[in-house]
């Protein structure tokens, strides 16, 4: 079995007598692709800034690559990358004068291949103030590579970028990915949480609520599988004799239909059609999003 990379034991972190963090344990194996969601004030930022080093956690154990990330912290730069929220770089530095910082403080040389990588070459005179939002998160991404980190953290990496941006930056998350290195994703954005993590953990009221892979979250979720169907002489736009799905409705030629058991549901329309002799000409399964499940566990502030 992997031994993780991050192993988070028991974390608590108090700020006088408010409890942001209150016994979130949970372990990053190598290679993963790990999410971390929750609403505002979940306690996602404060665990990350104690995996980071920035905060010292209150009570529990946080250990990455086997190092501590307090006592260790000199340590730590070289097998930890960390892309924040906000970056507190000055807006009048240059792209190429934070390069060289932080290759600086990594003790390693400016990273020519990342420079490549990203494209960089055309914004190294420019002032970091002077970037686009999308050409932003392409040098923070950079600047948390310099050193080749094991582990890299990314918090919000796609906030404000456009569609190409996000695009862009998915692509480079998962060519991280393939590379061996470990990614922790915070985001806000479901869709991008779903098609990216191997794993994912959400958080609520500074607790974890679940934990598991996407597909394991959604199939816990109450909400049932849609079946959108769409067959030339219509004879599925209505409830007629389906056992195994519900009707909800039409839509430009499609009938939509609910199930709680797809494969006997989607046999039975399937069968329907046939006898009605109706060829289908679409056929469209879609299991519950992950936006639904995190919804339906921050409203009704459930665990599993």
């Amino acid at each position: 079995m992997k031994r993780p990379i991050l192993a988070v034991n028991n974390l608590r972190k108090k700020y006088g007598d408010v409890i942001a963090v209150d016994g979130v344990s949970l372990e990053i194996y190598p290679g993963e692709v790990f999410g971390i969601l929750g609403p505002n004030g979940a306690g996602k930022t404060t665990t990350l800034e104690c995996i980071e080093g920035l905060r010292v956690p209150t009570a529990g154990t946080i250990t990455v690559d086997g190092l501590h990330p307090i006592k260790d912290r000199a340590l730590l730069r070289k097998t930890l990358g960390v892309q924040l929220q906000r970056s507190a770089l000055p807006e009048v530095m240059l792209v190429k004068e934070a390069l060289a910082l932080i290759s600086a403080w990594k003790g390693v040389p400016v990273p020519g291949q990342l420079i490549r990588r990203f494209g960089l070459e055309e914004l190294k005179n420019k002032q970091y103030g002077q970037l686009s939002t999308g050409q932003k998160r392409r040098v923070e991404l950079a600047l948390a590579l310099i050193g080749a980190p094991k582990l890299v953290v990314l918090d919000e990496p796609t906030a404000g970028v456009d569609v190409q941006g996000r695009a862009q930056l998915h692509e480079a998350i998962r060519g991280l990915k393939a590379e061996g290195i470990t990614l922790i994703l915070a985001t806000h954005d479901m869709a991008e949480a779903e098609s990216l993590c191997d794993r994912i953990a959400i958080l609520i009221g500074g607790k974890l609520a679940t934990l598991g892979t996407p597909e394991q979250l959604t199939a816990a979720s109450k909400a049932q599988t849609r079946i959108i169907i769409r067959t030339r002489h219509g004879s599925l736009l209505g409830q007629g004799n389906i056992q195994k799905a519900t009707y909800l409705r039409e839509s430009e030629g499609f009938a939509y239909w609910l199930c709680k058991d797809t494969a006997p549901a989607v046999m039975e329309l399937l069968g329907e059609a046939i006898r009605a002799d109706d060829p289908v000409e679409d056929l469209r399964v879609e299991r519950p999003s992950l936006e639904e499940r995190f919804l339906e566990i921050v409203q009704g502030g459930e665990s599993a």
